[in-house]
């Protein structure tokens, strides 16, 4: 559907991208939620959660929702954090193992997806969306 509303479009996108990305990693019963939750953990852990929102542009009641699913499968583990007050999120080799497992799979996916916009347009949408995801966007 074709929408004037920037907000909408991204979302729609968003959500088309997304369904790409869920059945590429299906095999592996892992959504691309969870699998970008994973790398962003692996790159910035042990993180403490809110710092993990923030790098994740999530509020910290999601980021929990979506972290609970990760430390059930023991991908992650929750440990008291520095400060004893806050809760570091760090990976465990079970999710050291899934994310190789998932590699060939988010590549696979990523492929399709420049293929289907192009890898030139692939690249100019990332930086737009990367700058719309910054802190300083909108920043009122």
């Amino acid at each position: 559907m074709d929408t004037p509303c920037n907000c909408n479009a991204l979302r729609q996108a968003a959500r088309r991208v997304t369904q790409l990305y869920d059945r590429a990693l299906a095999p592996l019963d892992l959504r691309a939620t969870q699998y970008a939750l994973l790398r962003a953990i692996e790159r910035l852990g042990p993180i403490a959660m809110i710092p993990l929102a923030e790098a994740t542009v999530m509020d910290r009641a999601t980021l929990g929702h979506n972290v609970r699913p990760l430390l059930a499968r023991g991908y992650a583990s929750l440990t008291v954090g520095r400060d004893r007050r806050s809760r570091e999120v760090s990976l465990t080799d079970p999710g050291r193992k899934v994310l190789k497992k998932a590699q060939p799979l988010w590549q696979r996916a990523q492929e399709v997806f420049e293929r289907e916009i192009g890898a030139q347009d692939a690249a100019q949408l990332r930086a737009s969306v990367n700058r719309i995801a910054t802190r300083e966007f909108a920043d009122d």
